[in-house]
């Protein structure tokens, strides 16, 4: 009997083993979900991060894109604001009378050849006598009344204004009817 107690001992160790055994396998297979739910989180919270990384940078290219062109604008319009004393310079010495035609020329072509350089770099004067006073364009140096024209329209030009793009470098000087 005791051989029988034995192998009843036996067999009911096993049965406990077994039982250990699957509720392993169970706690392996249910820390196996877990371990797969963690993973596709991670993988998640790092997609996203990729993707905000990625838009940061392209947002980063534009701005420094536009930062650059801002930078280029400020240098031209720099660089042309010291130019255009001498254009108005050679513009009085163009249209000054004088007996010898090809020193007229002369002043001519490299006035020409300086405004060229300006339209170059994107420098246009800004239109004047005819049109409607703006004070984003124009400066007033005198109002006159004058019956032949109309209200705030453009008389006369003292000094010519230029603007790159949409900013105004120099301002023109203008004389207002009415």
């Amino acid at each position: 009997m005791s051989d029988e107690n034995n192998i009843k001992k036996e067999e009911v160790e096993k049965e406990d083993e077994v039982k250990e055994n699957i509720s392993e396998v169970e706690v392996i297979e249910d820390n196996s979900d877990v371990e797969e739910d963690k993973t596709k989180q991670e993988l998640n919270e790092m997609t996203d991060r990729y993707k905000r990384l990625l838009a940061e940078f392209e947002n980063y290219k534009k701005r420094t894109q536009k930062d650059k062109e801002g930078i280029k604008d400020l240098l031209v319009s720099d660089i042309m604001t010291s130019i255009l004393p001498v254009i108005d310079n050679l513009e009085k010495a163009a249209q000054t009378q004088t007996e010898d035609i090809a020193y007229q020329d002369g002043i001519k072509m490299v006035l020409k050849q300086l405004k060229d350089v300006l339209l170059y770099n994107g420098v246009k004067e800004i239109e004047t006598v005819g049109k409607n006073f703006d004070p984003e364009l124009h400066e007033a140096v005198s109002h006159v009344t004058d019956d032949k024209h109309g209200q705030n329209i453009i008389i006369e030009e003292f000094r010519k204004g230029y603007k790159i793009g949409t900013k105004v470098i120099r301002h023109s000087m203008v004389i207002v009817a009415n």
